[in-house]
C-alpha cells in the first residue's frame, strides 16, 4: 500500500500501475476508486470502457503536477510530452486533496 502525500498531508490510498499489463487495464471496469491510482510512465490516458469520470493529473519526473483535467468516460486525453506519470482518482477529488497545476505531490510507500 501507497499513500499520496501533498505537503505533509496524506491525501489518498494509492494503488501504483507499474507494469504495461496494469498500466493498460489502469481502471477499466471498475465501478469507482477509493484513493487513487499512480500510473508510472505515462504521458497520456484514455477514458474508454470507463463506468465513471475521472480526474487526472499530468506530473513530471519529479511529481510536480503539470496539468489537472477531468474526463467523462469513452474520452482520449491528450498527450503531456513532459510528463512521466499520471495520476487518476475520482472526478472532484483533485479540488478536495488541493491538487492543481505546480502542485508537489509525493509518493510514500
Amino acid at each position: 500500500m501507497a499513500w499520496l502525500m501533498v505537503g505533509d498531508r496524506v491525501v489518498a490510498s494509492l494503488e501504483i500501475a507499474s507494469t504495461r499489463r496494469e498500466r493498460r487495464r489502469g481502471l477499466i471496469g471498475r465501478d469507482g476508486l477509493e484513493g487513487a491510482l499512480l500510473l508510472e510512465r505515462t504521458r497520456s490516458v484514455h477514458s474508454l470502457g470507463m463506468r465513471f469520470p475521472i480526474d487526472v493529473a499530468h506530473c513530471d519526473a519529479g511529481m510536480r503536477v503539470l496539468r489537472v483535467t477531468t474526463m467523462r468516460a469513452n474520452r482520449i486525453g491528450r498527450v503531456v510530452p513532459r510528463a512521466r506519470a499520471v495520476i487518476e482518482a475520482e472526478a472532484g477529488s483533485f479540488r478536495r486533496w488541493g491538487v492543481a497545476p505546480g502542485t508537489e505531490l509525493e509518493i510514500r510507500r
